[in-house]
């Protein structure tokens, strides 16, 4: 039977997205929420855990890190990727999938809000 763990993080950071006909095209900044979706075929069988949600949470602070209080269109990925919310989504589950120590699990999805009402979601098909 699969499971799936999620938990959540947020940073801060300002971006602009070049190429963009609008406000956005400005430098300016967001508090983003970011949620980590892993799933697993099943729990462990002791003590019946899919994942630790503390070591998830200590991952996610390590990924955001990174990104917190930056200006993201200086890091190395998004000066080839328009530091969009989808594009931080994809950046998040990439980072997420290399660090994962467990092979029980991979990452599911990667929900990132921008505002409280706007989502971008990055999942492998």
């Amino acid at each position: 039977m699969p499971y799936e763990v999620s938990t959540e993080i947020s940073f801060s950071a300002a971006h602009f997205i070049a190429g963009y006909e609008g406000n956005c095209a400005k430098m300016h900044g967001h508090n983003w929420k970011v949620r980590v979706t892993l799933r697993s075929g099943g729990p462990d069988r002791l003590p019946g855990l899919t994942y630790d949600f503390r070591k998830l949470k200590d991952l996610l602070g390590e990924v955001a890190a990174i990104l917190d209080h930056t200006v993201l269109n200086e890091l190395p990925f998004f000066k080839v990727k328009n530091p969009t919310a989808e594009a931080i989504a994809e950046w998040f589950y990439w980072e997420v999938a290399g660090r994962l120590e467990d092979c029980n699990v991979s990452v599911a999805r990667v929900d990132v809000w921008e505002s409280p009402v706007n989502c971008a979601t990055y999942f492998k098909e």
